[in-house]
């Protein structure tokens, strides 16, 4: 049996076919594991994939602990017992494989056009529509006026008996009008007078009266912060009962998971519909040209040049393009994948655009899924087992929602047992500090102290506005030390990658201190601003940083996922720009809106028409 080449660049192929035998493999590049599938090539199995991703999952989670003891090459003589395991997984792969049933069409009779009978379509003559009737109704008040008062000059004129009739014939046309008129303010009169009878106690009260919001506090002292010198202590900042659905949304999660995105793909039904359009134009030159040029497009009788691919990566380029890629980015893709592709022979019944589109697919996905993964709760366990905390910085432009994630990854540590202090370093922004206060006792509230044996989970240590952010980051550092504290959050200021003052003192608290866990928090509605954001962020560190090997950016937080559709390039942006992860996805504005990133289903939007 021949070993399959590993890929050694982004955007490779996990498959290798010798002979009848297709092989697939995944990586593990944090144990150094390599997963197989074996499969006669003639078989389409649809659920390979899922197999082995379960498989590297179940396997992987099963034998954690003995990895990290003796690493992958000090278990190769020893033997695992997984095939209980492996067969279970192999079931539910086969079951979730199967065809769905067809959805039923609607009848006539189910539609809302049965609904509909014939006399509603038929105008009689002199009627008017009802539309019209509506837009009449909107004309000055003077004429409704009037209309008004002759409406109920008829329904009296009807209701009365013929001798008033004849009286009413006597009178003159002005003097009708004028005894309409008083008969209809008498009339108004009462009835204001009715509606208007509970105002004057209402009027006794007087002043402009606050308004309450709903998870807002009318009590002034627990506003005051002015007088408030405390800092990391709960006392600062007081407990506060509110509506815990509000602020955490889905009542049916896990508490301490970190979801995976989701997104229905499509894939099978935009295969079909590039099949049907790369057929027509041979169909339509009729006869036997016609039969012949189909099959020549799509028997695999030749290797793919340059020239076959162009149209399609062009119009691939254009998508990703339209899908908030950046274009210098999506130009090199598309030309990563004409190199990997040029010289290929197709494939029995394939197209050009479904090969393409195919090898643009699986370079997406190993873009997404970096060489090294960010683990944050097994490194804040290992920080605990150095008696020490483990430290993360935020940084960012302006408005990206640095501090509102850092509120999301707070509750999400809390959920899973580990205790937190918000160092407020953003000393520059007008409220940035009683937003962090706002936060820290909604999440005290969420998780008060009784129910962790009397320790309180989250405090914010502030030393105000105008000092310096790195002294306040190393004061609140020294202090999580010696309280206890297991994770130490820390809130710098939004800065943009242009300014040189404020890419220094960034540079410089992230030197003095030394955070395990340098995030980079941005918003996935950028384009090409998302590269220039992380190529300047980086060179900044690198070139304000004292020492020899600068620290850079560890990983991604993408904001603001909720509000871009399908549109999600600036995820493949970043991840191709740094070649580092996407850590966190904030989808939402409860604390529970926070996910991991799944590469299939980003790639998944991505590809959608």
């Amino acid at each position: 049996l021949l070993t399959p080449p590993l890929p050694q660049e982004r955007g490779g192929n996990n498959s290798f076919t010798h002979e009848a035998l297709t092989l697939k493999y995944k990586l593990d590049n944090q144990f150094e594991l390599v997963f197989v599938v074996g499969f006669q090539k003639i078989l389409t199995l649809t659920y390979v994939d899922k197999l082995i991703d379960d498989v590297h999952k179940e396997f992987r989670d099963k034998y954690r602990n003995e990895f990290q003891q003796k690493g992958a090459l000090g278990l190769l003589n020893g033997t695992f017992d997984f095939k209980d395991d492996f067969m279970r997984l192999l079931r539910d792969a086969e079951e979730s494989s199967r065809v769905r049933a067809p959805t039923v069409m609607k009848t006539f009779e189910q539609s809302l056009k049965s609904q509909k009978t014939v006399k509603c379509m038929i105008e009689t003559r002199g009627e008017k529509p009802k539309e019209k009737v509506k837009n009449k109704k909107n004309k000055g008040s003077k004429k409704e006026g009037t209309e008004a008062a002759a409406a109920p000059s008829k329904a009296s004129g009807g209701d009365k008996q013929p001798s008033a009739a004849g009286d009413k014939e006597e009178l003159t046309k002005d003097e009708i009008l004028q005894k309409n008129r008083e008969e209809f303010f008498r009339r108004h009169m009462k009835a204001g007078e009715k509606s208007r009878s509970p105002k004057p106690d209402a009027q006794k009260e007087k002043g402009k009266k606050p308004r309450v919001w709903d998870l807002g506090n009318s009590n002034a002292k627990v506003l005051d912060y002015s007088n408030s010198a405390t800092n990391g202590s709960a006392e600062a900042c007081p407990m506060e009962e509110f509506d815990p659905d509000m602020a955490l949304g889905d009542k049916n999660r896990e508490p301490g998971r970190l979801y995976d995105l989701e997104y229905e793909s499509e894939d099978e039904a935009e295969e079909e519909k590039v099949v049907q359009n790369t057929s027509k134009p041979s169909a339509k030159k009729g006869g036997l040209g016609g039969m012949f040029g189909m099959l020549k497009g799509l028997v695999g009788a030749k290797s793919l040049t340059r020239e076959d691919m162009d149209p399609v990566l062009e119009k691939m380029k254009d998508h990703l393009i339209a899908k908030n890629v950046a274009a210098e980015i999506a130009v090199q893709l598309c030309e990563s994948v004409a190199k990997k592709l040029e010289g290929k022979v197709m494939g029995t019944f394939t197209t050009v655009t479904s090969t393409v589109k195919q090898a643009l697919q699986e370079a997406l996905v190993q873009i997404l899924q970096p060489q090294r993964r960010v683990d944050v709760l097994r490194d804040v366990m290992d920080a605990q087992r150095h008696r020490r905390p483990y430290v993360v910085t935020f940084c960012g432009v302006n408005g990206v929602g640095k501090s509102t994630n850092l509120a999301k990854i707070s509750f999400w540590l809390i959920e899973n047992g580990f205790s937190v202090l918000i160092a407020a370093c953003d000393t520059f922004r007008a409220g940035a500090v009683e937003q962090l206060r706002t936060h820290t006792r909604r999440l005290n509230a969420l998780h008060p102290p009784e129910s962790h044996g009397g320790r309180t989970m989250v405090q914010l240590y502030e030393k105000g506005y105008g000092k310096d952010a790195a002294g306040i980051a190393m004061e609140a550092i020294s202090y999580a030390r010696n309280q206890g504290f297991d994770v130490v959050l820390v809130d710098t200021a939004g800065r943009m990658q242009d300014n040189a003052p404020l890419m220094t003192a960034l540079a410089k608290l992230i030197a003095v201190n030394a955070p395990d866990l340098v995030l980079f928090v941005g918003e996935a509605l950028v384009g090409n601003e998302a590269v220039d954001q992380l190529v300047k962020f980086n060179k900044a560190l690198a070139d304000h940083s004292m020492a020899q090997t600068p620290r850079l950016i560890d990983g991604i937080v993408l904001t603001k996922f909720d509000t871009i559709d399908d549109k999600v390039g600036a995820a493949i942006s970043m991840t191709y720009i740094t070649s580092k992860p996407i850590v966190f996805v904030g989808t939402g504005q409860t604390y529970c809106d926070l996910r991991s990133l799944n590469a299939k289903a980003v790639v998944a939007a991505l590809m959608k028409a």
